[in-house]
């Protein structure tokens, strides 16, 4: 941080730093908890607003597309007009957005709500890393970027908590109103205390041409994907969404790669951190959504279990990885990188091979094991990533690097659902029940899931 800016606040610059994460991990807090009370709100919201649950779950659906959609824009955005600027405009946008929410006494209305929600919240995605990797470039990098990891965790288990007892006692709209004194006074705090932006002197135009490419391809793409399923992945809806959005995104690329100012530059996958650190976030975040999504069809359906108790065994995962984020950060900063994410992706590779000796009898406790197994794998692996990730990117493109990695995690949620809920319909086929499983559609499994699902994961 600018020793300017020490002088302007009286502080030292060891304070200050420490200030700004606090100010950051407020941002991921309020988006957090955010995306895990609007999962829990979707039943009564159906009832109250007269819509069928299919249509309902476009308050999820929509809000994660645009996150999708926006996060590289709005990185670019920032390097070019300053993180600090777009990341606290951000706050305001989100508290925009929940106040429209909470007015909305209509779907169509709360959706369009909910896109301007998920707009502000790219603006602060895009940025939080970027902030704090800049902020901490001398050092303690790995510990930062692990609290917000544990803020993340803290965020996904009180969610649901609260969300329940505000759309219980005062109704869905508050869980909206919620966010917006949160988002008024983290963005008063914000013009105190974030470093100041230094643009460099001669503006660069925007792509608008390459962004409107990139938008219309990534919405397609994820919109096909998360239908694929209900529509079946051969028919001709979900061949022709998938040759349509590829050959966007195909021309997106090569239209990158011949104007002068590009919105994205793929330049940054030449470093070999930040090209393998996003390609192993995008793998363990598939995987992991496999576990998220089908561990509580196990428990309820399998083992019997009530959703009360299924969600209480599904907080194992979260808390694990609330107490280990911070450490592992730590660690990072002393001994590197390289040997935690290995571990961590270790760990998690035999979590995976011991999913397979549950049995249909098997205990809540041994369950729960299981799911704190992954929770220290993950834990241990996203915050040294993410250091090395945002490490490896040069100052002046961290808010690009920073859209990027939020970018390829909310592909791997998407993929990760998609994929694990049409291999489970494929195998129930095969073993002749799927005449039972059909009275629920995709939708309604997907809200099943959803209150042990957050798309503030994207945050880790």
């Amino acid at each position: 941080m600018s020793n300017d800016y020490a002088k302007i606040t009286g502080m030292p610059v060891e304070t200050n730093r420490w200030i700004v994460l606090a100010n950051v991990s407020l941002g991921t807090f309020m988006a957090t908890l955010d995306g895990s009370i609007a999962n829990v709100a979707l039943p009564t919201m159906a009832g109250e607003l007269q819509a069928p649950i299919h249509l309902v779950q476009w308050v999820l659906t929509a809000y994660l597309l645009a996150i999708c959609a926006t996060l590289p824009i709005m990185g670019k955005i920032s390097d070019l007009i300053g993180r600090s600027r777009v990341y606290n405009y951000g706050f305001i946008v989100f508290a925009a957005g929940s106040a429209l929410c909470g007015m909305s006494h209509s779907l169509g209305f709360l959706i369009i709500s909910r896109v301007i929600q998920a707009i502000g919240a790219s603006c602060l995605m895009s940025n939080s890393q970027a902030i704090v990797a800049d902020v901490f470039s001398q050092g303690a990098r790995g510990r930062a970027l692990g609290i917000v990891g544990m803020v993340v965790s803290l965020g996904s288990l009180t969610g649901p908590g609260v969300g329940g007892i505000l759309v219980d006692r005062f109704g869905w709209p508050t869980i909206f109103w919620i966010n917006i004194p949160i988002g008024i006074i983290a963005f008063i705090a914000g013009r105190f205390c974030l470093p100041k932006d230094h643009v460099q002197s001669g503006r660069k135009p925007f792509d608008f041409a390459g962004s409107f490419l990139f938008i219309v391809g990534m919405l397609l793409l994820l919109y096909t994907i998360s239908n694929a399923n209900e529509w079946g992945w051969t028919s001709l809806y979900v061949l022709g969404g998938l040759l349509v959005s590829v050959f966007i995104l195909v021309w997106f690329y090569r239209w990158e790669h011949k104007v002068e100012h590009p919105m994205l530059d793929f330049s940054l996958y030449r470093i070999r951190a930040f090209r393998v650190g996003n390609m192993t976030a995008l793998l363990s975040f598939v995987a992991m959504f496999f576990v998220n999504v089908m561990m509580p069809f196990y428990m309820e359906n399998v083992l019997g279990l009530s959703p009360e108790h299924t969600g209480y065994i599904m907080m194992m995962y979260p808390l694990t990885m609330a107490v280990i984020a911070p450490c592992s950060g730590w660690l990072s900063d002393k001994f590197g990188s390289n040997m935690l994410t290995t571990i961590g992706l270790v760990i998690n590779a035999v979590g995976f091979g011991l999913l397979h000796t549950l049995t249909t009898q098997e205990s809540p406790w041994i369950v729960g094991l299981h799911l704190a197994l992954f929770g220290l794998g993950t834990g241990l692996f996203q915050s040294p990533n993410n250091s090395s990730v945002m490490g490896s990117a040069p100052k002046h493109k961290l808010g690009t690097a920073g859209g990027l990695n939020a970018l390829v995690r909310n592909i791997g949620m998407v993929l990760g659902i998609s994929l694990s809920v049409s291999l489970y319909s494929t195998r129930l086929h095969r073993l002749g029940v799927v005449q039972e499983m059909t009275r629920l559609s995709w939708s309604r499994r997907f809200i099943l899931c959803s209150g042990w699902l957050s798309p503030s994961v994207s945050w880790l």
